[in-house]
């Protein structure tokens, strides 16, 4: 890749795919016999997670095989990661060695080791013995050489550190801070191997009972044609527009990120048509390259099909997918509509011509977007009253008359795609570029959407779990690959049946091996990140984590979120999205919520976690380790770093969101009715404009330097609006400690009120200050409020003294950390009472006059300038 950087030129279709397969899906692919046999295993591993996620699977497969598929699933991912990645850039591509063939079996053993000895690990109680140790040892070893080899060195490097830390936890070198006992080699490997605390832990879970099906979902698709589809539909709607190639770029992208969860992989399968256009238009290679790395990876952050991170969140926050893509899809959706008007200020910016001779409006191609996207959510959720008609009627048959009508569907659409030619993908490099007609073309590729209607209306609509959803989505796509080419034959009546059914069945075979060599890496990232994660369980060194962040950031809520997003970003120079969530969330997600309690503000644990999930994606962006960023570069021939740089700075969206949406959960859509979910749409996507157009300098023409300033200050309070009546007309009154018992007494239902407590530090001793938030859920006096919530109180000396809450009390997990036993006591110094308060929503309106005033003003200046207004 350095090669290609320093003559600047793009590389070829076979080098960019060699560049996916290193990264995603491993460089080797030796063939004859091996090449078979390593077909046959990626293949029975998409089976069996098929199967594992099948409602059938307890009738399909012994119990044993259930309770330890997260070990068979680890198997296979060491194993192959052995076989498809090379040891060293100049190792052999085309043959296996024999060492390599020694390491994938023995760690593929050693995975299953849980398994093997099943009766002997339970009947130890998970207690690793003399012989155990140096097989999990071995394990570990084993695995962090085929981390290295998938990942790169950095995952390995880190976990080495972290279990380093837990063997020589009390040495002189570790910084006293962090120093505790150590552990030995046995307890060690009982906690990281044996057990479910570490390597098997809840991140190896979720890849073994979510990502995978994911995963293949995503590559069957791609296989089935959905990608050059999505792509073209993509150019038809958008390429004619000023600048289109980077609008239809990010429009393709955000439908990609559907197939793909590699931000890798998004750039190249789309970069390669699109980058090559936008150039032809009059973006620079680095600008190009920089407009599809910030789409493609924003595909992460986008639902209903998300990076792998979205489906650690179920686990690690404890609630259901349905709930993280509810709470993603606002902030994932305006960085999208914030990245189509980059690049269309960019367009207008450097005057950038348009694309092929179509006119059509902008107003008719919006218009024609938003029936499109409001038709297919209106289908996803329509669907449910047939569904539930035809449940009613016939309940015992139910299943089967909805699988025939959707295979109907199926073959009615496919019919409706025969009657027009095969999209082929076209040559951006072609001397006369012809868009595509969205009226003549949209019929080719119907019936991709019926896979992801029936995934969308499962996980929102059944609210099954993702692991079943994603199972009948691709119980479907197995369905269309086999049939998609025979039927398509049989209504043309001009094709060879034989070879469209071979066809069918390649497809489907690669389909299956594709998904499971791309799972690889992402197997792998889950299991070594469960050696950090068991680092921080075992050791404790979470909460000293807490108290040198919160030292570090002096209890300062800003300055301590800055921070974790520079650790993501850190961390993210060499761990991919996955491990990095794992890693930094870890540590920090807890301690987020903990300091904003003492702050006052009491932080929904889910936004910590989008926090760090979209700084963990930043870091695919960010020079000077930006992977995507580099094959983007590969792509467009440009410079590396700066396109890394530009891309970053057209990602500034992706930054600041999270900082907002910690601070006003709206945008989140926590506790929003309906009516104040629109609103809350319509004016962060205001919002994010007015951020873009302050940024970018350019609004209706060249912004002065006041004017961006003065958009940027728009777009904070069209985001923030309490930041400003939280301090025209401040929302809580702060009462004396010593009428406590009669604010909570006279409390109405419905109140929040909140209780600042102070007392000593359960583990340092140290005096901490922490905010109780106390909902009033139910009428009563204040001795039966008291006794509800768990408050023993009594008074001394003019002071409320807090005895320790019995336990199962709705305060008791919060004063958990607190001392109630020291010389210190744990008191109560204030109590804060929610006052009438102006709706926030009334500072819009000067905000926008202020947006209106700056309109009006560049209006003026582009008439003066000739420039039609």
């Amino acid at each position: 890749m350095a090669e290609t950087d320093k003559h600047n030129r793009p590389l070829s279709e076979e080098e960019l795919q060699d560049l996916v397969s290193s990264s995603d899906a491993g460089a080797r692919n030796p063939a004859g016999s091996v090449g078979t046999f390593l077909a046959i295993v990626a293949i029975t591993w998409s089976v069996f997670q098929v199967i594992l996620a099948s409602p059938l699977a307890n009738q399909l497969l012994p119990g044993s095989v259930i309770n330890n598929s997260r070990q068979i699933h680890l198997a296979f991912a060491i194993f192959l990661a052995f076989m498809a990645y090379p040891a060293f850039s100049k190792s052999p591509r085309d043959y296996i060695p024999i060492q390599d063939w020694i390491m994938g079996i023995a760690g593929a053993g050693i995975a299953m080791y849980g398994y093997i000895f099943y009766t002997k690990v339970v009947n130890s109680g998970g207690l690793a013995d003399d012989v155990d140790k140096w097989f999990a040892l071995a394990g570990l070893l084993l695995l962090f050489e085929g981390a290295r080899r998938a990942l790169g060195p950095a995952m390995a490097i880190i976990a080495i550190v972290f279990l380093a830390y837990v063997f020589f936890g009390s040495s002189s070198w570790v910084p006293e801070v962090i120093q505790w006992k150590g552990a030995s080699l046995k307890k060690a490997m009982s906690h990281m191997w044996i057990t479910s605390e570490g390597v098997f832990g809840i991140a190896l879970g979720v890849s073994t009972k979510f990502v995978f099906l994911f995963v293949l979902f995503g590559a069957l698709l791609d296989k089935a044609g959905a990608g050059n589809y999505f792509i073209k539909m993509a150019f038809g709607a958008l390429g004619h527009l000023r600048g289109g190639p980077a609008k239809a770029a990010v429009v393709g992208s955000a439908a990609t990120g559907l197939i793909s969860g590699s931000s890798i992989a998004n750039v190249v399968t789309t970069g390669t048509f699109t980058i090559p256009l936008m150039k032809r238009v009059g973006f620079t290679s680095e600008k190009a390259g920089a407009v599809e790395v910030a789409s493609s990876v924003n595909g992460q952050i986008m639902p209903p099909v998300m990076g792998a991170a979205a489906f650690l969140m179920v686990e690690y926050v404890g609630i259901s997918y349905v709930e993280v893509i509810t709470h993603a899809f606002l902030p994932a959706a305006i960085s999208y509509i914030a990245l189509v008007y980059i690049v269309h200020l960019e367009a207008v910016k450097n005057n950038l011509p348009t694309l092929g001779d179509r006119v059509v409006s902008l107003g008719r191609t919006i218009a024609g977007m938003a029936v499109f996207f409001v038709g297919f959510a209106a289908i996803c959720y329509g669907v449910k009253y047939p569904v539930q008609f035809i449940t009613s009627m016939v309940p015992e048959g139910a299943g089967w008359i909805l699988a025939l009508l959707v295979f109907v569907a199926y073959v009615a659409l496919l019919w409706l795609a025969s009657t027009v030619d095969d999209l082929k993908p076209d040559d951006p490099n072609a001397e006369k570029v012809e868009l595509p007609v969205v009226g003549e073309i949209y019929k080719a590729g119907l019936y991709y959407l019926l896979p992801i209607i029936v995934l969308v209306y499962f996980l929102m609509i059944e609210q099954k779990s993702p692991g079943l959803s994603a199972f009948w989505a691709t119980a479907l796509l197995f369905v269309i690959l086999l049939t998609q080419h025979p039927l398509k034959a049989f209504f043309r009546k001009n094709a060879d049946m034989t070879e469209a059914v071979k066809q069918g069945v390649v497809d489907l075979i690669q389909g299956l091996i594709d998904g499971a060599r791309n799972m690889i890496g992402i197997g792998l990232a889950t299991a070594t990140a469960g050696v950090i994660v068991g680092t921080v369980t075992l050791t404790g060194v979470g909460q000293v984590m807490a108290d040198l962040v919160e030292f570090l950031s002096g209890g300062n809520l800003v300055l301590m979120l800055v921070m974790v997003g520079l650790l993501s970003l850190v961390l993210g120079m060499g761990l991919p999205t996955t491990a990095n969530y794992i890693v930094v969330s870890s540590l920090m997600a807890g301690v987020v919520v903990q300091l904003g309690e003492q702050s006052g503000l009491f932080v929904p644990l889910i936004a910590v976690h989008l926090f760090v999930f979209y700084f963990g994606i930043m870091a695919d962006v960010t020079p000077p380790v930006g992977l995507a960023s580099f094959a983007a570069a590969a792509v467009s021939g440009g410079d590396a770093i700066r396109t890394g740089f530009v891309a970053f700075f057209y990602s500034l969206r992706t930054v600041a969101l999270p900082f907002v949406f910690i601070f006003n959960t709206d945008l989140l859509l926590i506790d929003v009715s309906l009516a104040q979910g629109i609103l809350v749409f319509v004016i962060a996507s205001i919002a994010i404009l007015v951020f873009t157009a302050g940024t970018m300098g350019f609004f209706l023409t060249k912004s002065r330097i006041y004017e961006s300033l003065l958009l940027i200050f728009v777009a904070f309070a069209l985001f923030r609006p309490d930041f400003f009546m939280d301090r025209l007309q401040p929302p809580l009154v702060t009462t004396e400690a010593s009428a406590f018992t009669e604010t909570l007494g006279a409390a109405q239902v419905g109140d929040q009120l909140r209780v600042l407590v102070e007392g000593p530090d359960y583990n340092t001793g140290e005096p901490k200050s922490s905010t109780l938030q106390v909902d009033i859920t139910s009428d009563g006096d204040a001795d039966s409020r008291l006794e509800e919530f768990g408050f023993m109180l009594m008074e001394d000396n003019g002071q409320i003294l807090m005895e320790e809450p019995m336990f199962g009390k709705p305060i008791s997990d919060s004063m958990a950390n607190f001392d109630f036993y020291a010389d210190m006591p744990v008191t109560i110094t204030a109590v804060q009472v929610p006052q009438e308060q102006m709706p926030k929503e009334i500072i819009f309106i000067p905000a926008l006059l202020l947006l209106g005033l700056i309109a009006l003003l560049q209006r003026g200046r582009m008439t003066k300038q000739g420039v039609p207004a």
